[in-house]
């Protein structure tokens, strides 16, 4: 087929349907590498400015048998990457592959084949999706894609170590829907052909498969039942329970019957595994069932809140969230706000601790079991639970994200349980002991134990990668690679400037725009980032007139002022009055100070407010701007974007999570909504007023809590009162943000769960623009309106910047030319140019970018030319359709230097230590000549003062 029929094809599938199919998620990659090898921009690279040093979510490890120092590590958005150094250093695997998002992996060590189930399993806010089951036999320089496309989100692969083409898959299925592929699939050809071997419904997956060490045949599995809403998540269901097989994943049976010991029933949840032998496995359990009466936690007012005020403001934040995560009211009631209340006299703590106990009672009936361990020693016919009490603060009230299990090959009483912190025990599971440490960050995923050595440990948690020589008493990390899960960045106004930016579970942190990845920070002790607050790290804002005032919190609307000069941090949330009903606040609550005045901020919760002392003081300025209250355990009906116009005090838009885009043109005294001809009820990620048009507002809307991958972009002309699809060619994805080029009205730049894109033509046609970075998912776009670059936060990779110089110059002119020449940056003269401090050390090389566009693959000759009309520089070079770089490195060949020093005889024109000629102070002429066409540009070394 065609490249252009098919993108045609695609584009029309795409539209005609509400809900994008598994066969055109699979199109739509086909249409993106088109794209990326189509692109105008494909010269044009992104550079990856960390950090590094916070790392993203692991979700497996795989270990050579044979050499425990080289290991893969799977990310769940960030990719696969390699070490053969026990983790100094890795190597990245799956930039070639279409997705990055992980769910396990699985390596056939003999053979060298790779394979990498997609779509991590934790079914978080950020759980992406994956494509299906993929396959390198060349160590990941090219994938194949084996098929399983519409599982999404893959558990466990199993390969049969005597025969690799034997293969056993779980899959979880959807994360928000039902769907019939999910379960156990098994394939004896390498993957070319898939039998399903286990399916219990179509809202049950399989959650972990682990298989007995020396006999394959002998294999379990745990089906998982779970309804997950926008709004709601239900973790548990009848139908979950453990499954086994005798011929290697063949045929299974139900294990864990009514009268195995194992629970049956509604409160069933998650499930992990962990086989010693064909006789001896582990299960752990995220107990839903209720507690009985007599062991469900006091619901008299916990002690902390009885003390006098002062008393009160000096408990530790870690002990007074402890105590409100043991209750599970982490969602409603953080320290920091609650004593906020008490220190401005807003309530006594007596007060907060009613309104905590209120929340306490309102949950009493539903506290929960929590985690559990199970114990078979007869291969799953019966089941003991192997502790008396309960196993608390491990799961808390989200063990959905958790249930990992391992057990030490070498000792069967030596498990792992891996949650909140990572516990082992040493006798079954009897008693545990907390093998977290200073150095190693929470939520964990994954534990390897090393067959050969007791007390070797490789981790895989939230923060990264750990690993432990004794059992857990002390840990290193193994951190040297970008993959941060970024929710948001921002920029200030230094030269250079800096770069904010907010993760999952690894806070908020800001760095130096030119940062570049070196571990010489392990020396002088100061690595570049710096925490500017913990938690998930949200939305920054930063004072423009005074950089070290920061804005910025954690989930759930918590959010603070920072006088980063003074070292003082100010709560500044808006709070209702007492007899007004709690704001709903989103987990990635928006802020926003007003470009017209920055004491001016506002914030929203399902409602819009306004500050105008930043945060000291709040006014509501709209009705509740949401569809309302939605019934679940999850915080819904709130604000998920705002905008202010640049062009217009006071003219203001919104959009919430449940489909609803406002606007106000009078600073909040009437709103209007605008929202009614669009797609309904998706999550609207952007809505962006534009600083060319005031009357001009683009928006973006995400499907992704529906399972819906379609592209949702619109523009309006009119503030929103008729709308346009600008999504044009831009592959099935959802979509996360949209940013307006602030010189070139026509560009446009596109954030997706897949990639970044470019629009010329204000969305008319678009082009992809992710050179550089792999199909991450992009979750923010900033500018920086002075030194013109774009800043990508990824939520896999970290941040990505590229310069938007060409791109801001791009018109119709350019793009009808055949041959452009773009203007080049001046060039400071410096006497460090081929020369070192040291002889160990590399000579310092000056460069000058040459950019230029051709309106087509041709062949082009670049040429240096003096003002005497003498070439200094000659070269051929293979100019690809679009934009262009030719990097030249200023030096002149030696014959021509001599020649030149032959006609001038004062001449002074020295070699540097290198043996290179530079050009010396001067403004020569850089010909670029195509054909018959031919183009100019000035190149300008001036002296250094």
């Amino acid at each position: 087929m065609k490249k252009g029929i098919l993108l045609a094809a695609f584009i029309a599938q795409t539209v005609a349907s509400a809900q994008v199919s598994p066969e055109a998620v699979q199109n739509s990659l086909v249409a993106k590498k088109q794209l990326q090898e189509q692109s105008l921009f494909k010269n044009l690279s992104l550079q990856n400015v960390g950090p590094t040093v916070m790392s993203g979510r692991v979700v497996d490890v795989d270990v050579n048998p044979e050499n425990p120092t080289e290991f893969y590590v799977g990310y769940a958005s960030g990719g696969l990457w390699y070490t053969n150094n026990n983790g100094m250093s890795f190597v990245q695997v799956m930039d070639a592959a279409p997705t990055q998002n992980v769910g396990d992996i699985a390596i056939d060590w003999k053979n060298g084949t790779i394979w990498v189930g997609t779509g991590e399993v934790n079914s978080s806010r950020s759980s992406y999706a994956g494509i299906g089951i993929l396959k390198s036999t060349d160590k990941g320089k090219t994938w194949q894609n084996m098929g399983l496309h519409d599982t999404h989100h893959i558990s466990r692969i199993l390969i049969n170590p005597v025969n690799p083409d034997e293969i056993v898959v779980g899959a979880v299925g959807h994360l928000y829907t039902k769907n019939e592929e999910r379960g156990i699939y098994k394939t004896t050809d390498g993957g070319k052909t898939w039998s399903k071997s286990l399916f219990v419904n179509n809202e049950t997956g399989i959650i972990d498969v682990a298989v007995s060490p020396k006999n394959f045949k002998v294999q379990y599995a745990a089906a998982w039942s779970k309804d997950r809403k926008a709004w709601d998540f239900k973790g548990n269901g009848s139908a979950s329970g453990i499954y086994k097989s005798e011929d290697a994943g063949a045929t299974w049976k139900l294990y864990s019957t009514a009268n195995s010991g194992f629970p049956t029933g509604e409160g069933v949840g998650r499930i992990g595994l962990a086989v010693y032998d064909d006789a001896t496995v582990y299960a752990v359990l995220d107990n839903q069932f209720k507690r009985p009466l007599d062991a469900k936690k006091s619901n008299s007012l916990p002690a902390a809140f009885s003390v006098p005020g002062d008393e009160f403001l000096k408990i530790p934040n870690k002990s007074l969230n402890s105590i409100l995560k043991n209750y599970g009211l982490t969602e409603k009631y953080r320290a920091e706000n609650i004593k906020h209340w008490v220190q401005n006299g807003y309530l006594q703590p007596s007060e907060a601790g009613k309104l905590v106990l209120a929340s306490i009672n309102s949950l009493a009936d539903a506290e929960v079991i929590g985690a559990e361990v199970y114990k078979s020693t007869n291969g799953g016919t019966s089941w003991t639970k192997t502790h008396q009490n309960f196993i608390d603060d491990l799961f808390y009230s989200y063990g959905y994200y958790f249930a990992a299990i391992s057990v030490d090959p070498s000792n069967a009483n030596k498990i792992y349980l891996s949650g909140v912190p990572v516990i082992k025990s040493d006798d079954g599971g009897k008693t545990f002991t907390s093998i977290s440490e200073e150095n190693v960050h929470a939520d964990h995923h994954v534990v390897w134990v090393n067959p050969n050595k007791s007390g070797h440990l490789i981790n895989g948690n939230d923060g990264g990668l750990n690993i432990s020589y004794d059992d857990g008493a002390h840990w290193f990390k193994g951190n040297s690679h970008s993959v941060s899960q970024f929710y948001a960045v921002n920029v200030d106004e230094q030269e250079p400037y800096n770069i904010y930016g907010g993760m999952q579970d690894n806070g908020v942190w800001v760095g130096p725009s030119n940062y570049q990845f070196s571990s010489e920070w392990l020396q002088t002790g100061k690595y570049p980032y710096e925490n500017l607050m913990g938690g998930d790290g949200m939305q920054t804002q930063i004072d423009k007139r005074n950089p070290n005032i920061v804005f910025t919190g954690f989930q759930f609307g918590n959010y603070y002022r920072i006088d980063r000069a003074n070292n003082k941090r100010e709560y500044i949330s808006p709070k209702p009055k007492k007899d007004e009903k709690p704001f709903r606040f989103n987990w990635q609550t928006p802020i926003l100070l007003s470009s017209h005045n920055q004491d001016i901020l506002y914030m929203g919760s399902n409602f819009l407010h306004r500050s105008m002392n930043q945060g000291q003081t709040w006014t509501a300025i709209s009705p509740d701007l949401t569809q309302g209250v939605k019934e679940g355990n999850v915080a819904f009906g709130t604000l998920a974007t705002i905008s202010e116009s640049t062009l217009q005090f006071g003219l203001l838009y919104t959009g919430s999570d449940d489909g609803l885009i406002q606007v106000t043109k009078d600073g909040g005294v009437s709103w209007n909504k605008i929202s009614e001809t669009l797609p309904q009820n998706r999550w609207v990620t952007r809505v962006v007023a534009s600083a060319h048009k005031k009357e001009r507002v683009y928006a973006t809307l995400n499907g992704y809590r529906n399972d819906d991958f379609t592209t949702y972009v619109f523009a309006s002309d009119d503030y929103g009162q008729t709308w346009t699809s600008i999504a044009s060619n831009i592959p099935a994805s959802p979509v996360n943000v949209i940013a307006e080029d602030p010189v070139n009205e026509n560009v446009l730049y596109l954030g997706t769960d897949n990639g970044l894109y470019v629009s010329l033509n204000r969305g008319k046609t678009w082009e992809d623009f992710s050179n550089g970075m792999p199909n991450v998912a992009v979750h923010d776009l900033v500018i920086q309106k002075k030194a013109k670059d774009l800043i990508v936060g990824t939520h896999g990779r970290s941040i990505y910047k590229v310069n938007l110089d060409q791109v801001q110059n791009i018109n119709d002119k350019v793009l009808a030319s055949t041959i452009h020449v773009f203007d080049l940056k001046k060039i400071k003269k410096s006497r460090e140019w081929g020369n070192s401090w040291s002889a160990w050390a590399k000579p310092t090389d000056p460069k000058a970018e040459i950019w230029f566009y051709s309106n087509e693959d041709a062949e082009v000759v670049l040429q240096i030319e003096n003002s005497n009309k003498e070439f200094l520089f000659s070269q051929k070079v293979m100019a690809k359709k679009g934009l262009n770089k030719q990097v030249y490195d200023l030096s002149v060949p030696k014959e021509i230097v001599e020649k030149a020093l032959a006609k001038d005889k004062k001449m002074k024109w020295e070699a540097a230590k290198n043996g290179k000629y530079y050009l010396p102070v001067s403004i020569s002429k850089v010909i670029i000549q195509k054909g018959k066409d031919k183009v100019v540009a000035d190149l300008e070394i001036f002296e250094s003062k």
